[in-house]
């Protein structure tokens, strides 16, 4: 690890090691499973679907997975988006490893495109119009400082690191959240880019787990712990990138739940 390293001086903070290794144990139990020898494309889709309904939910759009396979087209502009999301986020690995900021206005252009005028579709916030809060996170920094934030992430990401795949993926989404660059549509976007980090770094290269169904599984926490990652502290990004190791841990847990039905048939 080098001094600059900052990723993986994150991932060596009290708790988090452990948090890490549960979280990929739980994955690695799933990547064994003998129905992913013929039927792993069958499981991720089935996992994106899930993954859609939580990220919706989180953003205060409810819908059952039933009511889902049965939508030709969505009415509720969330739940479309985020279905849209998962839909294309196995297109964007390779492109996220070499240029994040053009997933990122990709994604949002998936997550908004109902919602959103099209000039602002893809592009960071310029003004101080009310911003979309569903976790009732508090106000998000300013424009500038948005900006400025984004593109720093944007080099982390770029930059070599020892850090884990987990940790980086929970880093992208906690800072994704805080700053709220688009203004709608947010939450989707950061959580589907955490998922997208555990691909394009290797814990989950066929896209098996989606973190949010653990994320939704506890709503409460869930915005507890981003809280506590906003406010900075040492003990604040610990407890939020433990908590994402739960979700995924979780997440895994769902989609081994999933091979064993396709197994029984």
């Amino acid at each position: 690890m080098t001094e600059s390293d900052a990723l993986a001086q994150v991932a060596n903070l009290p708790g988090v090691p452990d948090a890490v290794n549960d979280a990929r144990t739980a994955v690695d139990r799933l990547l064994g499973h003998r129905i992913l020898r013929r039927r792993s494309a069958e499981v991720s889709t089935e996992a994106a679907l899930r993954g859609a309904r939580a990220s919706a939910a989180l953003e205060g759009s409810p819908v059952t997975l039933e009511e889902l396979r049965d939508m030709e087209s969505p009415a509720d502009p969330v739940v479309h988006g985020a279905l849209r999301v998962s839909a294309e986020l196995g297109t964007l690995a390779e492109t996220w490893r070499k240029a994040p900021r053009q997933v990122l206005a990709r994604l949002h252009v998936l997550a908004a495109a109902d919602a959103v005028d099209g000039a602002e579709l893809g592009r960071p916030r310029t003004s101080d119009k009310p911003v979309q809060d569903a976790l009732d996170l508090g106000e998000p920094p300013s424009p500038a400082e948005a900006a400025r934030r984004l593109e720093l992430l944007s080099t982390l990401l770029t930059a070599p690191t020892q850090a884990p795949a987990l940790v980086v993926a929970a880093i992208v989404h906690g800072e994704l959240l805080s700053l709220r660059p688009f203004g709608w549509g947010d939450g989707i976007v950061a959580r589907a880019a955490e998922r997208l980090t555990l691909v394009a770094r290797g814990l989950d290269p066929k896209s098996l787990v989606a973190p949010e169904v653990g994320h939704a599984a506890h709503a409460d926490a869930y915005a507890d712990a981003l809280r506590s990652y906003i406010s900075g502290t040492p003990a604040g990004v610990t407890t939020w990138i433990r908590h994402c190791a739960n979700a995924t841990a979780d997440a895994a847990r769902d989609s081994q739940a999933i091979c064993e039905a396709f197994q029984r048939g």
